[in-house]
């Protein structure tokens, strides 16, 4: 199969096509042939090198944690699905990633792609989806009349973000371009600060919860517009537990953690029409595709998800 992996950490030139074995299955896997997947900021934090110490994978490494496509195989173990089935799935964390024409994963990390969806847009769910309703859900146990804020809420995070938010009855804050003012209103926020002329820190005040989605500086100044006893959730780096404490605040760090379960919850929620999925930039699986997105990605100038189509 044809796969974009990188044999050594750098630039975004170590994106290469390559011939790569199929996967083998086990007894609990299914074998996926991709349609599409999507660049996550994930993906070129590992290329690049700087979560070599965390994420500690041999080489060749295939990038890409977000795959959707169709059933071909599955392992003697697998029961609730059948070869044909059109399923997405974050898989588990490892250097056989979703940049391939074919992806094994385990059959508790799959959800059925709802009927109204898309590849492209199914592609771009998982990662941004179950990261939002972990931080949102597990983490900050949002509840009808919480005051929320969603830092950069056109990324891929941000934009399922506020609408889960909203649906679980939340007041919606979020930053953003003023440019993108309309969009963020009508993905559901309630209040869009526009960070290029006007500053959350003198505009909020008593909030429930933030997610930080933006890291460094934003951090501290996330905490002055929290409640005391208020949550902050980052997906971005490590909050100082001792600046936290002294605002009266509760900071932690979030990993999504890969759960078919709550993507079933999240398909159900998109195919009902309560959640929209947002695509930014569909690429080509090509070595000159990837890279234009990772570049894409970088810049941090992002709207929606890049989504790269393979089928």
């Amino acid at each position: 199969m044809k796969a974009i992996v990188i044999e050594r950490y750098g630039g975004i030139e170590e994106l290469s096509m390559k011939e790569m074995p199929l996967p083998e299955l086990k007894p609990d896997q299914v074998l996926i042939e991709t349609y599409a997947t999507s660049v996550n900021p994930y993906d070129w934090k590992i290329r690049s090198g700087s979560l070599k110490d965390m994420v500690p994978f041999r080489f060749p490494i295939i990038l890409g944690w977000d795959a959707a496509g169709v059933i071909v195989k599955k392992g003697t173990g697998v029961g609730r699905f059948e070869t044909g089935d059109r399923v997405f799935a974050r898989p588990r964390t490892s250097n056989k990633g979703c940049y391939a024409e074919y992806v094994a994963t385990e059959e508790k990390m799959l959800a059925r792609i709802p009927e109204n969806l898309s590849f492209e847009e199914a592609a771009s769910i998982p990662l941004a989806g179950l990261t939002a309703w972990q931080c949102l859900v597990d983490l900050g146990k949002v509840q009808t009349g919480d005051k929320v804020l969603i830092h950069a809420g056109t990324g891929g995070v941000g934009s399922i973000a506020i609408q889960l938010a909203k649906n679980l009855g939340a007041f919606v804050a979020t930053t953003g371009s003023g440019r993108n003012a309309t969009l963020l209103k009508e993905l559901g926020a309630d209040l869009v600060i526009d960070y290029g002329t006007r500053d959350y820190e003198k505009e909020l005040n008593g909030y429930d919860f933030v997610l930080d989605t933006l890291g460094g500086d934003h951090q501290e100044k996330s905490y002055r517009i929290l409640r005391k006893g208020g949550k902050l959730v980052s997906i971005v780096n490590l909050p100082d537990q001792a600046v936290a404490g002294k605002y009266g605040v509760d900071a932690c760090f979030h990993l999504l953690k890969p759960n078919g379960e709550q993507l079933e919850i999240l398909a159900k929620m998109f195919g009902d029409g309560k959640l929209k999925p947002m695509v930014g930039q569909v690429f080509p699986f090509t070595e000159a595709g990837l890279r234009e997105a990772h570049a894409l990605s970088e810049s941090r100038h992002v709207k929606g998800k890049l989504v790269i189509q393979i089928r």
